[in-house]
């Protein structure tokens, strides 16, 4: 049976989408890999049932990065109430426990949220609920930052290894500093985690599952767009504060470009590199999304929104 598709008043979603129905009395959640249009379809949502665009992108929240990670523009920000964008300083520490925190007194406000982003973590957390580890002491994350990803791996458990991307570096890292601060493996938190702040049931929960070529497509042509409205002189600017180190400045395109206004690769290999790097990115998002978000509404946008 065919589902029905949203009811926007007016307004006109594309018809290769099929949405569900969306109550404009329910919280809705858009979740998506990078450049699939995501923040395009949180924005229709609002301007034509109401609701106020709330961040759920690790990359966004930062205040030094609007062009590179493609935040909304000011004159998107001017057509909805936004939230948890660009809020935090380049060099704070931000995990899913501050999201999670700044995110639950927004399900009870005045405006309906509309929870968009490509972190999954943050939505695991908002719908999973998340296990209340105690802060990571900063001796302990600078141990953490000097060792290697195999190092780290290393001596992480079995259980804690089967449940997170041993490829995210950060993800890694995380484990092994609760492992390390508080003697226990981090599954052993998860399995202890609370209710969770949002149950699935009590949202619209659309999930925009992308093809391969047409996300690639897309994933070039914004970072171009991005060039050509001024992230070289947004890359510039941060320069005399850029750190590698710093979860801000890992942002996809950050390193590459800072790279090519460094004087250390050409503006074209810079390019490239950005386009391999979030590619990956967008795969392993995809991933994400297809074992942790099968309950999900599923979207294939094949065009833009």
């Amino acid at each position: 049976m065919r589902p029905k598709a949203a009811n926007f008043g007016h307004a006109k979603v594309h018809p290769d989408m099929t949405l569900p129905d969306i109550d404009p009395d329910k919280p809705v959640l858009i979740a998506g890999p990078t450049a699939s249009g995501k923040s395009a379809l949180a924005l229709r949502i609002a301007q034509t049932q109401g609701g106020v665009i709330v961040n759920a992108d690790a990359s966004q929240v930062f205040g030094c990065w609007r062009l590179v990670t493609a935040r909304p523009s000011p004159e998107e920000e001017a057509r909805a109430p936004h939230r948890l964008y660009g809020h935090v300083p380049y060099d704070a520490t931000y995990s899913a426990g501050h999201w999670l925190r700044e995110v639950v007194p927004l399900l009870s406000g005045p405006e309906r949220p509309i929870i968009v982003g490509g972190t999954g973590l943050y939505f695991s957390a908002l719908t999973e609920g998340m296990a209340e580890i105690p802060a990571t002491p900063a001796d302990v994350r600078a141990e953490g930052d000097r060792l290697s990803l195999e190092e780290l791996l290393a001596q992480l458990d079995e259980r804690t290894a089967a449940r997170i991307d041993l490829q995210n570096r950060a993800r890694v890292q995380r484990a092994w500093e609760v492992l390390t601060a508080t003697g226990r493996p981090l599954a052993d938190w998860q399995d202890d985690t609370p209710p969770p702040a949002l149950p699935l049931g009590n949202s619209t929960a659309i999930v925009l599952n992308s093809s391969k070529d047409w996300l690639e497509a897309r994933i070039r042509k914004r970072f171009r767009q991005m060039l050509t409205l001024g992230a070289l002189e947004e890359i510039d600017a941060m320069r005399d504060r850029y750190d590698p180190a710093l979860p801000s400045c890992k942002a996809i395109g950050v390193p590459e470009l800072m790279s090519y206004v460094t004087g250390q690769t050409t503006l074209e290999e810079a390019e490239e590199k950005a386009a391999i790097a979030t590619r990956r990115f967008a795969k392993r998002q995809r991933t994400w999304f297809r074992a942790r978000m099968s309950a999900w509404y599923q979207v294939q946008p094949d065009s833009d929104l």
